[in-house]
C-alpha cells in the first residue's frame, strides 16, 4: 500500500503509528516534495468513489486565494478542480492510503486506517 503523507501533519503521523504497530507494509509519498499529476488524482479519485472537492481542503489559504468556494461542484468544474489540487497539492486532504487490492481511503481516523489494513 502507499500512504500520501504531510511530515507536519498529526493526522499523517497518527496513521503511519497504526501502520507501523500493525507491521503493515507501506510506501510513503511526501505529496507535497512528489505531488500527484491530474492522471494519479483522477484514479484516486475513482477509487475513492469521491469527487475533487470532496477532498480539496478548503481551509487552506491558498484555496482562498484561488476563490474555490464560489467555484461550481459539478460535473463542468471537475476539471478545473483537479487541475487545481495538481498544481497546488497542499490542497489535497490527507492521508490517503492505497492499498494493493483496491481499498483506498482518507484516512483521517483510526477506523478509515484500519479498513485499508489487509
Amino acid at each position: 500500500m502507499e500512504i500520501w503523507i504531510n511530515p507536519a501533519c498529526s493526522k499523517c503521523r497518527s496513521a503511519l503509528s497504526i501502520l507501523d504497530a500493525e507491521a503493515a507494509e507501506y510506501t510513503v509519498r511526501r505529496y507535497l516534495e512528489d505531488p500527484p499529476d491530474e492522471a494519479e488524482i483522477r484514479a484516486v479519485l475513482a477509487r475513492l468513489g469521491l469527487e475533487p472537492w470532496d477532498i480539496t481542503r478548503t481551509g487552506e489559504g491558498q484555496a482562498g486565494e484561488l476563490g474555490m468556494d464560489t467555484w461550481p461542484r459539478d460535473a463542468d468544474a471537475r476539471d478545473r478542480w483537479i487541475g487545481a489540487l495538481a498544481e497546488n497539492p497542499i490542497l489535497i486532504q490527507r492521508p490517503i492510503i492505497t492499498a494493493d487490492d483496491g481499498t483506498t481511503v482518507v484516512a483521517r481516523s483510526e477506523d478509515a486506517v484500519r479498513s485499508a489494513l489487509p
